[in-house]
């Protein structure tokens, strides 16, 4: 069960993004004002953000205003050129790419969207595969002692309380994510429902953004949703252990995201990275694990600004990384990294 402190501490975070949000929303990435960088976009990444705020201000004398108002809505503002940068946990479909004129992504973060549930009589890291979680959002198992869920939990005494699936109502990283991971398992999932920010679920209740999910839970016995990893770890809500490729059963942390991370051999075009359900010889791995991008203009009256910035971002910000659940950035992507930000402003 969630608690009143948790829940609480939940909307405080949420007040803190609208705030931000508000702050960033209001500037233009055409001033050349270098002493100010705003961002908006993923609320995934925004507990490591909100390091990096602080302590760039601190060392590099660069005030950054991020508001964590989900990667569709970041995607949106940096398209239109009302922020500085954006951030989101999904890459850049065609689409977006030839609305963005000129949009670079890099990958600055690594994290994990984690699976979260309020259910009087379970505790925490109940088991369930990728096939179970697309059934229960599929609308075709509805009760938790379903049988694919006990066959996944033998000896746990399951309840017969009806499951109520919550989902972001947002564009969102973390829907990006679930689906990515769904398609890759369940058929019916890939042609019923598919992947992108914003779907158009079979049934449940929606929610916008990590708080608004992560509130929407502690309403009703019975509920399952996804939000962050971080989310689930600063609230010390329950988790599921999710099945991976090699039939084993994990929930996020530093070692599993960073073992899902660890398949990634070469970069694709554009920094489009998937490491969702990587495959059987990742036998540690979160299988929904994910990395966060910051969208920037190639074109931008700031380069100089936010080249330093995000140089810093995948440099000394990456330390506030493990506290928040993030993974240090792999080797190749880092590589990647830097021959990207060289782009920004040439």
């Amino acid at each position: 069960m969630i608690s009143r402190k948790s829940t609480l501490a939940i909307f405080a975070c949420g007040l803190v993004a609208l705030v931000a949000a508000g702050c960033g929303s209001s500037s233009s990435s055409g001033s050349s004002d270098s002493s100010t960088i705003t961002g908006a976009g993923s609320t995934l990444v925004l507990p490591l953000v909100s390091k990096w705020e602080s302590d760039y201000n601190e060392t590099a004398g660069v005030a950054v205003t991020y508001g964590g108002i989900g990667s569709g809505s970041g995607i949106d503002q940096i398209t239109a050129r009302s922020v500085d940068f954006g951030a989101s946990d999904a890459p850049l479909t065609p689409d977006q790419v030839t609305a963005g004129k000129g949009l670079l992504q890099i990958p600055w973060a690594l994290s994990a969207t984690g699976i979260t549930y309020n259910v009087s009589g379970l505790s925490d890291n109940l088991k369930l595969d990728g096939q179970t979680v697309a059934d229960i959002y599929l609308g075709n198992i509805t009760s938790w002692n379903d049988p694919a869920i006990a066959k996944l939990n033998p000896g746990v005494k399951l309840p017969s309380t009806k499951i109520t699936p919550v989902y972001r109502s947002d564009g969102s990283g973390d829907t990006y994510a679930l689906t990515d991971f769904l398609s890759k398992i369940s058929p019916d999932w890939k042609s019923q429902v598919g992947t992108s920010t914003l779907v158009k679920f079979p049934t449940g209740v929606g929610a916008e953004h990590n708080d608004g999910v992560a509130a929407a839970l502690t309403k009703t016995d019975g509920t399952i949703g996804y939000l962050a990893a971080s989310y689930i770890q600063s609230n010390s809500l329950n988790q599921v252990a999710l099945q991976n490729a090699a039939g084993n059963f994990e929930t996020p942390d530093v070692k599993t995201i960073a073992a899902a991370a660890d398949t990634v051999k070469a970069i694709p075009p554009a920094n489009a990275i998937s490491i969702t359900n990587p495959p059987a010889s990742a036998k540690g791995a979160y299988p929904r694990s994910t990395f966060t991008y910051v969208l920037v203009p190639q074109d931008s009256s700031k380069a100089d600004a936010l080249k330093k910035f995000i140089t810093y971002a995948i440099g000394p910000g990456q330390a506030f990384g493990p506290d928040l659940l993030f993974a240090p950035l792999p080797k190749e992507v880092l590589a990647a990294d830097k021959a990207t930000i060289a782009k920004i402003g040439s």
